[in-house]
């Protein structure tokens, strides 16, 4: 069956069916459709009463309340047979009063979307529905909501731009149609595979593509995560050192080699060890994805804590903007967060200049400062000056023993000072960059242990 799915357009019930048992379907008090619309479109109003009685449904849109795992939601579902699942006047109305009563009911919105756009018969009428889907969706932010979508094939034009794209959390179905551009619109010579969900995935547009098998657990996890009061509001505890007996460095140069050391713990090692389970956030919804930067939400004794963790290498502007973007929501949505602080610096290359590394690396500056939420922050590896720096809670930032943080590499600051090579250890001496100094000298609040 999830074979047949996965290949097939499902049914807006079919969706529903795949992610939950409990569905309770709202009804608007609203006339019944007549006529052929607000343009008097030539047989529209025949087109709408056939889709209808093929679909059982009223409209592109049906929506209600429904239990995903053990948490109540709003659950949006769009039938694709009914005109395309396209948006018209009367879809509009059903989206927006759906949004209405995820915020009336202190709910979470999960959008199961399946469309080819704005409703042609409708002109400009229908496009204009989008400005009240992006409305509802800031009324939603306002009210520190989450919405989490799930793009069905095909997911184009309007109901991307909106629903889709505009969601906190974005997972797609294998092998959907994913793009503004619908199939029969995009440039003859465009590359099809950007249009799809593996590439959007791959271009840092969508979180996760989620098998049909696992889309329930899966929706499960984020619905509880992210409903209201999910998390306690306290900060999460640094975690625990891994590798090594916690034997602090003795000079600054062994702990700079101790941090460059290739078969130290990583970020991935750290995350596994104290979550007792993890689902990404992935992309910067400008086009990038930086594998170096593994960020997401965690459970840890329960309760969710978002992450944001470099894996030793130079981090991208992608990085950073990612990074950014999992602070600003969990800031939003009261939950606390982890950073893991582990790069040589932020790539510094031509083409992360051209990328804006500066403006992204103060992005996630600006949110670091502004979130209200609490942030713990482990330096586990290195920390190369601001790239490194970005990542760090002010005043609650811990190291493991064998790391350093630099205002900068002692080659780089060696040059600088037109050293010799053979004096790069006396200037990491001179950088006071080993986890002690960092103590001392008030930059991170303490040193962890083993256990």
């Amino acid at each position: 069956m999830a074979e047949r799915l996965s290949a097939e357009r499902l049914s807006a019930r079919e969706a529903i069916a795949l992610v939950c048992d409990g569905f309770t379907e709202q009804e608007l008090a609203e006339l019944p459709a007549t006529g052929d619309g607000p343009l008097d479109w030539e047989g529209y109003g025949a087109q709408r009463a056939r889709a209808s009685r093929r679909t059982g449904s009223a409209e592109s849109v049906v929506y209600g309340t429904a239990l995903l795992g053990r948490t109540e939601c709003v659950l949006i579902s769009f039938e694709f047979g009914f005109l395309g699942g396209s948006l018209s006047g009367r879809a509009g109305d059903r989206l927006e009063a759906a949004y209405t009563l995820a915020r009336e009911r202190r709910l979470p919105l999960v959008s199961l979307i399946a469309t080819g756009g704005s409703r042609m018969q409708e002109g400009m009428v229908a496009l204009t529905q989008l400005q009240r889907v992006a409305r509802a969706s800031a009324l939603l932010r306002e009210a520190r909501l989450a919405h989490i979508a799930v793009l069905r094939d095909p997911t184009t034009g309007g109901g991307w731009a909106t629903l889709g794209a505009g969601a906190d959390v974005i997972l797609a179905l294998p092998g959907a149609q994913v793009g503004f551009a619908g199939s029969r619109v995009r440039p003859a010579d465009a590359d099809p595979s950007a249009y799809t969900a593996e590439g959007q995935l791959a271009s840092g547009q969508v979180d996760a593509v989620v098998r049909p098998e696992a889309l329930r657990d899966t929706l499960a996890f984020w619905a509880a995560a992210l409903a209201p009061g999910a998390a306690a509001g306290e900060a999460a505890p640094p975690p625990r050192a891994l590798g090594g007996g916690g034997e602090l460095p003795r000079s600054g140069w062994d702990a700079v080699r101790q941090a460059r050391e290739p078969g130290r713990p990583r970020a991935a090692a750290y995350l596994d060890d104290y979550f007792t389970r993890r689902e990404p956030l992935r992309g910067d919804r400008c086009g990038g994805d930086d594998p170096g930067m593994l960020c997401g939400v965690g459970l840890r004794d329960g309760r969710p804590v978002a992450y944001a963790a470099q894996r030793g290498t130079a981090t991208t502007p992608a990085g950073y903007r990612t990074a950014a973007r999992v602070v600003r929501l969990a800031d939003r949505l009261g939950l606390p967060v982890l950073t893991l602080i582990d790069t040589p610096g932020a790539a510094n290359g031509a083409e992360a200049e051209r990328c804006g590394a500066g403006a992204a690396i103060a992005e996630l500056f600006t949110a670091v400062a502004a979130a209200r939420t609490p942030l713990t922050s482990l330096l586990i590896g290195e920390g190369g000056s601001g790239g490194a720096l970005a990542l760090a809670a002010p005043g609650n930032t811990w190291a493991a023993p064998g790391s350093y943080f630099s205002v900068i590499a002692p080659e780089l600051a060696a040059a600088i000072l037109k050293r010799s090579p053979e004096q790069v250890p006396h200037t990491a001496d001179q950088l006071r960059l080993r986890p002690q100094d960092l103590v001392d000298l008030g930059v991170v609040r303490g040193i962890v242990g083993p256990e």
